[in-house]
C-alpha cells in the first residue's frame, strides 16, 4: 500500500511540476483581473457608504445607544 501512495504522490508531482514549467498560461487562471478589483472595490465602498448612512441615522442610532444603553444598566 504504501508503494501505490509514493507512486501517486510522484506522478501528481510530475504532472504538478510539467506543468509549473509551461509558464503561467498553461495553469488555470483562478484569480481575478484588474477590472474585476476595481467593481469589487466600488461596490464594498458602496455597501460601506450604505451602511454609514443607516447606522448614522436618527432612528437607527437612538436603537443602538438604546441597546447599549440597556446593556450596561443590566442587573444580574
Amino acid at each position: 500500500m504504501r508503494r501505490t501512495v509514493r507512486v501517486r504522490v510522484r506522478a501528481w508531482t510530475r504532472a504538478w511540476t510539467r506543468a509549473w514549467m509551461r509558464g503561467p498560461g498553461a495553469r488555470r487562471d483562478a484569480g481575478m483581473v484588474t477590472s474585476e478589483y476595481a467593481v469589487g472595490v466600488i461596490a464594498a465602498v458602496a455597501f460601506a457608504a450604505v451602511l454609514y448612512k443607516v447606522v448614522t441615522s436618527g432612528q437607527v442610532s437612538a436603537e443602538l445607544q438604546d441597546i447599549v444603553g440597556r446593556a450596561l444598566n443590566a442587573t444580574t
